[in-house]
């Protein structure tokens, strides 16, 4: 009897959410009809009221909200396409809305369409209500199709879970991004900078305190302190200016102003905003070392042999726009990585100053500049014809401007031995003859005008 007593107990205060019976009894006596037999349960005396179990008006619920040995465990989801799964959330919206305010019940229930979301979200295809292309303050963002890549949101400083989450790639900055954070962003790109104005800040980390920028973030504007409350204040050593610790990642990056001042090329902490402004700077040539720094050649020997390789391949230039031989070849593709190179011999890019640091520009300059020669001197005939005999001693072979021991007259650009021309005391020869050619000539004009 004591065990019926507990069993009945039990029953009256987990009810089976299957059951859709609207009352307690099972069966309702017809006219007519005998009463049943009464069982041991019914002959119990009268518990007191247990939680009243939810009932929807057109169908039980079996969310499995009540605890029961027949709910399903949290996060199984017998439902295998999108339809299921909306029609499953609609339902857990609208238990929750009925359920008591902040009961455990509605708590699970927020808990389960929390997963049903998710599952909606993993199943559903992106492209059916996120665009592929967004623009927004000069952004240019493109949706991501990789699932399995992990990245680091660049405006809410968490991760991008790429199974589940829609993400976006400015393909001008690459600044990544949820696409829940596309409307929060409120930095422009800077590759609209780049675009307008392309230069560097050459002064060493320009600080000018915390307190002229009133004690807040120089991007997002939140308040920061040295003291790290409410937030850290983290110095870009390339600006000089502090940030807070979601614009402020601590990424290292070459700075330009020491790299031309002090050819220091040790990495430094710098905003997010300044590494992506940085990296894409890194191959524009912008930086004019003879005017920004020119004791530099001074100290470093390499950047003196660069500077003359770069001067004998503009005077190799010439030869290969008149060459159908070198056309038909493309030799001076052989710098399209590096443009600069065939236009003048001044600008430099901060890619170049670190492959000139790391020994590598070197090496693959003199093995161009040994191409063209060879192709000027030994290959092309045409050539060939178009080099210089010296007028001094009329003796020795063919030279070419380019060549490392002759000399090349400034004013009439003939080409003559280094030897010969430093020894000679008087002028070009033919510059000389070029001057009395011009004075018999404006002789003869004198002449027919008094006549």
């Amino acid at each position: 009897m004591e065990y019926d007593e507990k069993l009945a107990r039990f029953r009256q205060a987990h009810l089976n959410p299957f059951n859709k019976q609207s009352g307690p009894r099972q069966h309702e006596q017809r006219p007519g009809e005998e009463a049943p037999d009464a069982t041991p349960e019914e002959a119990l005396p009268e518990l007191p009221p247990a939680e009243p179990e939810f009932r929807c008006a057109e169908r039980v619920m079996d969310l499995g909200l009540s605890e029961d040995h027949f709910s399903r465990p949290v996060g199984l989801f017998l439902a295998s396409d999108v339809q299921q799964l909306q029609q499953a959330i609609e339902d857990c919206k609208q238990v929750i809305l009925e359920l008591p305010e902040q009961s455990e019940k509605q708590k699970d229930a927020v808990v389960r369409l929390i997963h049903l979301r998710l599952k909606l979200q993993e199943l559903k295809d992106p492209n059916e209500d996120e665009p592929n292309i967004r623009v927004l303050l000069e952004h240019r963002f493109y949706k991501e199709k990789s699932k399995s890549v992990k990245q680091t949101c660049d405006k809410c400083n968490t991760i991008i879970w790429g199974l589940i989450q829609t993400w976006y790639t400015c393909t001008g900055c690459y600044y990544r991004c949820h696409s829940k954070c596309l409307n929060l962003i409120s930095k422009p790109c800077v590759s609209s900078k780049v675009s307008h104005q392309a230069e560097y800040e050459l002064n060493i980390c320009p600080e000018t305190g915390l307190d002229s920028q009133d004690y807040r973030c120089a991007e997002c504007r939140v308040p920061i302190s040295l003291r790290g409350v409410p937030s850290e204040a983290r110095q870009c050593d390339y600006t000089g200016q502090y940030y807070c610790s979601h614009c402020h990642w601590n990424d290292l990056a070459v700075i330009p102003a020491r790299v031309v001042h002090n050819w220091d090329f040790e990495p430094r902490k710098v905003s997010r905003c300044s590494m992506r402004y940085l990296a894409l700077m890194v191959s524009r040539p912008v930086l004019r070392l003879r005017e920004i720094n020119p004791l530099l050649f001074n100290y470093v020997e390499e950047l003196v042999e660069i500077r003359k390789l770069r001067q004998d391949i503009l005077l190799m230039k010439p030869y290969f726009l008149t060459c159908r031989e070198a056309m038909e070849a493309r030799l001076l593709l052989q710098l399209q990585d590096r443009q600069h190179f065939v236009e003048n011999d001044e600008m430099y890019s901060v890619q170049d100053l670190l492959d000139v640091h790391a020994g590598r520009l070197g090496c693959s300059l003199t093995e161009i500049h040994t191409l063209f020669a060879k192709h000027i001197k030994l290959d092309c005939e045409r050539c060939q014809a178009k080099g210089f005999v010296c007028e001094l001693c009329r003796e020795g072979d063919v030279l070419f401007p380019f060549d490392s021991h002759t000399s090349v007259c400034t004013d009439c650009s003939a080409v003559f031995h280094r030897d010969c021309y430093y020894d000679n005391s008087t002028t070009c020869p033919k510059c000389a003859r070029l001057s009395l050619r011009k004075q018999s000539l404006f002789q003869e004009s004198g002449a027919d005008v008094e006549a």
